[in-house]
């Protein structure tokens, strides 16, 4: 299919009907944040399974990124993605009837493996399907409708765990999620060329073929320090939203109200973040906004270690220390994921399900070692890790950086 290089009220359908799944799938988790202590509560267990329940979600997002991916290089795009929707619908129904802890923990995992369809399926097709300046914009403007989620998504949950159950969010939420079947099902296009597919089909040994590609994927230099960036970068968000209702609800007695008042400087720098990356998109040089992004989140991990040593009672530093890094993420996580996306020659399916299973080992592994660090060291455990996650950030993103510019440069002297 030709690449669609103009955004108008036809092509951003899709996008639209993309984007609101994401939303649908990221809210159920941000939606639920402030209720963890009613239900920890409600099951009789401690309030460490709070942060457990984000990283079971997390977990979820990677049991299915390894398959997905080439799977829909197969079969196609439009078909895995629209079984995806279904299967986190299904999900939202089935844990309205969970008796325990450990089936509610198990029923996130289920909720989490939507993420595998945005990520491994969704964004692949957004690639195919547009140009890279309009892709690099549709991502963009995707990661601010998605980002409305972790923004709203907490004192919706706080509003209603006030007047009702908490079982309550997942009917909205299921609700939303069978408009997004029926968004995806209607305006969703398929990016893959049928003649590939059926090539693809009629080829053996499926399996034996992908772990080959994993292994030469996984196996090239350029391609993982590239793939790491975009998860390390987001890492501190993702440790706000999983540990932050245990520093600030559980260690400082805030409310669930209150709790979710202080997302508002977070997501919204992100937010603004995005914006502006948008806006400067084939304006600016690639690069600009990401040397920028690398100086906020340098800022960002001064600050938060000056608080965590010197106003260890204080949470105000860390939520500055979080918005700025936000901001830092906003202006530059849709162009190193295109740099991930494009390290390597792989088939695009391929290359987002490696990409993505970067993502979960990151998001889960690094939301349990917060909760790790918080829970043995106060808020000066928590601000430690992310100066370090800033400094190995900048490390990574620098080689990154170089390396897409220097294969930019060999692409366009071979065209010339």
């Amino acid at each position: 299919m030709k690449k669609i290089s103009l955004l108008n009220r036809f092509t951003i359908l899709f996008p639209l009907a993309l984007v609101l799944f994401e939303f649908t799938v990221y809210i159920a988790n941000d939606m639920i944040q402030p209720a963890m202590p009613a239900v920890v509560k409600e099951f009789g267990v401690s309030s460490a399974w709070i942060p457990t329940a984000l990283t079971a979600f997390l977990i979820g997002g990677g049991t299915l990124t390894w398959l997905l991916g080439p799977l829909s290089d197969r079969y196609g795009r439009r078909p895995v993605m629209l079984a995806g929707s279904v299967l986190f619908a299904l999900s939202c129904v089935a844990i309205l009837f969970s008796s325990s802890i450990e089936n509610f923990i198990m029923l996130r995992v289920f909720q989490g493996m939507g993420m595998c369809f945005i990520g491994a399926v969704g964004y692949a097709a957004i690639q195919e399907a547009f140009e890279e300046a309009a892709a690099i914009k549709v991502m963009a403007l995707m990661a601010n409708v998605s980002l409305i989620a972790p923004l709203v998504g907490p004192f919706l949950g706080a509003l209603l765990i006030s007047i009702a159950p908490w079982r309550i969010i997942f009917v909205l939420i299921g609700l939303l999620a069978v408009g997004c079947v029926w968004g995806l099902w209607r305006h969703m296009p398929e990016t893959v060329d049928a003649q590939a597919q059926a090539e693809a089909i009629h080829q053996d040994h499926f399996v034996i073929r992908l772990l080959k590609e994993y292994k030469r994927i996984l196996t090239q230099g350029s391609f993982v320090r590239a793939a790491l960036v975009p998860p390390l970068l987001a890492l501190p968000i993702l440790g706000w939203i999983g540990v932050g209702p245990l520093v600030l609800m559980s260690h400082f007695n805030l409310t669930p109200l209150a709790f979710s008042m202080w997302q508002i400087p977070v997501f919204t720098c992100l937010i603004a973040g995005n914006l502006i990356l948008a806006k400067v998109t084939g304006r600016w040089a690639l690069d600009k906004t990401l040397k920028i992004g690398l100086i906020l989140i340098a800022v960002a991990a001064v600050i938060a270690l000056f608080g965590g040593i010197f106003l260890s009672n204080a949470y105000l530093p860390l939520v500055i220390a979080t918005s700025l890094t936000a901001l830092g993420e906003g202006l530059s996580f849709s162009v190193y994921y295109r740099f991930a996306l494009t390290a390597s020659t792989a088939p695009k399916g391929l290359a987002a399900a490696a990409v993505n299973l970067f993502f979960t080992v990151v998001f889960a592994a690094g939301v349990e070692l917060y909760k790790i660090m918080f829970l043995q060291a106060g808020l000066f455990g928590y601000a430690l890790l992310t100066a370090l996650l800033a400094i190995l950030v900048c490390f990574l993103a620098r080689i990154s950086i170089a390396e897409a510019l220097t294969l930019r440069q060999t692409a366009e002297d071979k065209i010339a």
